[in-house]
């Protein structure tokens, strides 16, 4: 098979302490792409993006004992990112996606069930980590199973770090309501689409016919510092527990491929907020981040701290919707 590997990153972390880790939970696999196989998962593609953008990240997975669970590690390691939380299935197989884009390149997934990273199990080593991690990136596709459920439950429960970030990724048959919930309960930050906030409003019972009313109904009802609505090109939503109701265009996207793309904006969403950046500054830096993936095929190809800000600084075209104009800052 043809298994795309990147030129290797500098590693910008030795000696960082432990407290600036971003750690990031759940699925490792592989993307079945109609151009052929290329490692991802959002967690994983977010631990490489917050790594590129001069953090240190450490991906919390499992692997299965084949040729592809070892290919992975492999690129993981090229990618010049932390191996140390990766576990090893001999039961089941690597995680698997098949993905096929519509005439408008859309994705439609079909995700193989029965995989390691359903069965993440907990460890001391975890838990010395994540109780002293800055950050911990978590999504519902890695907790439909109950064992890698249950470790989340508890690595959080030891979390005592800045930001829980929910990057929710609902993938059809692969979340339940009471997964909805309970993660919403341990997040402090939320990441999600459009779509996915329509899901959400119908499940919860969200108040307001638009989205940042809805937002702002869910912000509340979870009691979060922040959530961020993404809209694809046309940019993105976010609100704050300040009060703050910000919108933020998009950037013009000459689109290759998708896959990866909300992770990038999650990914600099944080570093910005970690950075001390203003709220719309940070939805802008991630607003171009995701742009600049989507430009290019793989969501794991290096894109530079300082690329993306040439990329700001280059006047692209806005993307405004025209609904969101008074929330413009």
């Amino acid at each position: 098979m043809n298994l795309f590997l990147r030129e290797p990153l500098v590693s910008l972390h030795e000696g960082a302490s432990l407290g600036s880790t971003i750690v990031a939970y759940g699925e490792a696999l592989w993307d079945l792409l109609p151009t052929g196989p290329v490692l991802g998962g959002a967690p994983l593609n977010f631990a490489y993006r917050v790594n590129s953008l001069g953090h240190r990240s450490i991906i919390v997975s499992r692997l299965g004992i084949d040729d592809l669970g070892q290919k992975a590690r492999q690129q993981i390691v090229t990618l010049g990112m932390d191996d140390t939380c990766l576990q090893w299935d001999d039961t089941c197989p690597t995680g698997t996606v098949e993905i096929y884009f519509d005439e408008d390149k859309n994705p439609d997934y079909t995700i193989i069930e029965n995989v390691a990273y359903d069965n993440i199990e907990f460890s001391a080593n975890l838990e010395n980590i994540v109780e002293r991690a800055g950050c911990l990136c978590f999504g519902t596709l890695a907790q439909r199973n109950i064992i890698s459920r249950r470790t989340l439950q508890r690595l959080l429960s030891k979390f005592s770090g800045k930001f829980r970030l929910l990057d929710i990724n609902l993938r059809n048959n692969c979340y339940s309501d009471e997964t909805i919930e309970s993660s919403l309960e341990q997040a402090n930050i939320l990441k999600l689409n459009d779509e996915e906030l329509a899901v959400l409003a119908n499940l919860l019972g969200l108040q307001g016919d638009s989205a940042p009313d809805q937002a702002e109904h869910l912000l509340n009802h979870a009691d979060l510092k922040y959530c961020v609505v993404t809209l694809g090109e046309r940019g993105a939503l976010a609100l704050s527990h300040r009060g703050e109701k910000i919108y933020s265009p998009g950037y013009p996207v000459n689109l290759v491929d998708p896959c990866g793309s909300g992770d990038g904006f999650a990914a600099g969403f944080i570093h910005s907020l970690l950075e001390d950046k203003q709220l719309s500054e940070a939805c802008r830096f991630g607003n171009a981040l995701g742009a600049m993936i989507a430009r290019q095929e793989g969501a794991t190809q290096p894109i530079s701290y300082e690329k993306v800000m040439a990329f700001m600084d280059a006047n692209h075209p806005a993307i405004i919707d025209k609904e969101f104009t008074d929330l413009m800052k």
